[in-house]
């Protein structure tokens, strides 16, 4: 936990253009010196975050950090830096996404509890035995974590980088190990990448392996990699193309189908249609960017547009302001998506 050594408002000493701008100063203390360092980051990377994110001043000393700035923005920091803290304290690491998701929440928290105590869950969150807790970093994965719950058929589409297919991977090992499903089915399309990569040698595994690796990461994340090779060994879990899912009924599974912008029509009716009973079905793909030949038709924005008033049907939609993989991977897809704006109207 913290305490609050000091709050007061001063005056902030920095001359603005017209106005000096009056702010607080807040200074907390930490118990634990280890658990503070891992909160501050590598050379303070985590203050620095802060500082960027909430235009406030950190200055770190030791088990104590000192904020300065704005009053509303000093307490949204307060709040974010004891949240990481308690993570610290559960034996969970502490990165720069973590730090953007503790920002979101505090944000979404005092939006919706302004009295309340920080550290009262808002975001939704899943947990596996391996991992523990894993709470969504912003709205957009609140809203998918909280869909994976409520519907059996879940559509998620947006860009590379938002966590869609690592969470849905989470969610279905949090089903099997709670008992709600037997099986895990994870797949997508073997389509190349813009590349030939020709005749692949080896098994089948060996042969799909390289389309599926993604998957196996996402799995290794949430489980020992012991208890991976078992499940795939007697069935568990099934990692496979999306071709091997036709005639078949899948029944108490979790079934993933990821990069599903490469589906085709036909394949992604194919695929909807092996729901069975006591099942779940997640679909993962990003329409900006299929790998289909030119002409051809993706299932996934088929699939959405055509179900789109069915009941019982969930639909999440990331954007680039939800990308967590690292901050230059959302200004690569948003320099890519203002790119392709441009395009449109211009071809208009």
């Amino acid at each position: 936990m913290t305490t609050i050594d000091e709050t007061r408002l001063a005056d902030d000493g920095r001359e603005s253009q017209a106005n000096d701008m009056e702010g607080a100063e807040i200074t907390l203390a930490f118990e634990d010196n280890r658990y503070a360092s891992l909160v501050f980051g590598l050379y303070d990377q985590n203050l620095a975050k802060i500082e960027r994110r909430l235009q406030v001043i950190c200055f770190a000393n030791g088990n104590h950090v000192t904020l300065k700035g704005p009053a509303d923005a000093c307490e949204h920091a307060r709040r974010v830096l004891e949240i990481l803290y308690g993570r610290v304290q559960l034996g969970q690491t502490v990165g720069l996404g973590d730090v953007d998701g503790a920002i979101e929440e505090c944000a979404r928290q005092r939006s919706l509890f302004p009295e309340a105590e920080t550290g009262r869950a808002v975001f939704e969150h899943i947990g596996t035995r391996k991992r523990g807790p894993v709470r969504a970093r912003n709205l957009a994965q609140d809203l998918y974590l909280r869909a994976l719950k409520r519907y059996e058929l879940v559509f998620a589409e947006g860009p590379a980088g938002t966590g869609k297919t690592w969470l849905a991977v989470g969610h279905a090992v949090s089903l099997l190990e709670q008992g709600a499903v037997e099986r895990l089915i994870l797949s997508r399309p073997a389509v190349e990448a813009g590349e030939r990569l020709g005749f692949l040698p080896g098994d089948m595994r060996e042969k799909v392996d390289p389309y599926l690796r993604p998957i196996y990461d996402g799995l290794h994340d949430f489980m020992d990699a012991r208890m991976v090779e078992r499940g795939i060994q007697t069935g568990m879990i099934e990692v496979a193309p999306l071709a091997f899912m036709r005639g078949r009924t899948l029944t108490k599974s979790c079934i993933l189908l990821d990069e599903a912008q490469n589906a085709t029509s036909m394949q992604m009716k194919m695929f909807l249609t092996r729901l069975g009973e006591g099942s779940r079905m997640i679909v993962n793909g990003d329409p900006s960017q299929p790998d289909l030949p030119p002409g051809q038709k993706s299932g996934l924005s088929e699939a959405i547009a055509l179900l789109a008033g069915v009941e019982g049907i969930g639909r999440v939609r990331f954007s680039e302001g939800d990308v967590v993989r690292h901050d230059l991977v959302r200004q690569i897809v948003g320099a890519y998506e203002r790119a392709g704006r441009e395009k449109s109207k211009s071809g208009a």
